[in-house]
C-alpha cells in the first residue's frame, strides 16, 4: 500500500460515512474515486463531505474501508487494501508511507523512522507528520513509541494507543489498562 498524491486538491467531491468501531465512531472521508483520505476519530473530523449523493466509486470505496476495518477489528485483518489519498506535503506522504511498512504488532522509535526517512536528525519534524496523520488506524502511527519504549502523545489519546498496541500484541501482557467502550448515543 502506498499513499498516493490526490488529484485535485480542494475542488474534488468527497463522501464520509461513520463508522461504528470497538474504539468508537471513526468517520472514513473517501474521494469520488473511492479513495481514502481521512479517517478520524468522531468528532475530530477536519475534512467535510461534499453536499449530495456521492459516487459509485466513492459508495464502493466507504464499503470497502467499512468492512475492512470491521474485519480488522474483529482479528481477521492485519493490512489494508483499499487505495489511499491523504492530503499533506510530500514529506508527510513519505513519513506515512513509512508508517504503512512498520508491521502489524511491531513498533519504531522516532529515530528509527527519521532515519527510514533519510534524515535521521529530523525526530521533530517526523513526529509532527505522525501528529497530523489524516487517516487514523490504517496509516498506523500508533506503532510509533519513544526511544525508551513508553508511549507517546496519539490523536485519540494514550489509552486509545495502548487499546491498539494491545489488540495487535500476540502477548497477552499487552491486555489495555483501560476499557474503552463506544461512547452511547
Amino acid at each position: 500500500m502506498k499513499v498516493s498524491a490526490p488529484s485535485r486538491q480542494g475542488t474534488e467531491a468527497l463522501a464520509a460515512e461513520e463508522i461504528d468501531t470497538p474504539i468508537g465512531p471513526m468517520t472514513a472521508v473517501v474521494d469520488e474515486r473511492g479513495r481514502l483520505v481521512s479517517l478520524e476519530f468522531a468528532g475530530r473530523g477536519r475534512l467535510l463531505a461534499s453536499a449530495g449523493e456521492p459516487s459509485p466509486r466513492a459508495r464502493a470505496g466507504l464499503s470497502r474501508v467499512a468492512a475492512e476495518l470491521h474485519a480488522y477489528f474483529a482479528g481477521k485483518r492485519r493490512k489494508f487494501t483499499f487505495p489511499l489519498a491523504p492530503r499533506g506535503t510530500e514529506f508527510q506522504r513519505r513519513v506515512w508511507d513509512e508508517l504503512l511498512r512498520i508491521p502489524y504488532g511491531a513498533t519504531v522509535s522516532y529515530g528509527e523512522l527519521a532515519a527510514r526517512v533519510g534524515n535521521p536528525s529530523a525526530q521533530r519534524a517526523v513526529a509532527r507528520a505522525n501528529a497530523t496523520n489524516p487517516i487514523a488506524v490504517v496509516v498506523p502511527c500508533h506503532r510509533v513509541i519513544g526511544a525508551d519504549g513508553t508511549l507517546t502523545g496519539y490523536g485519540g489519546g494514550l489509552p486509545m494507543k495502548r487499546w491498539l498496541l494491545a489488540h495487535e500484541s500476540p502477548q497477552p501482557l499487552l491486555t489495555p489498562q483501560v476499557q474503552l467502550t463506544p461512547p452511547s448515543r
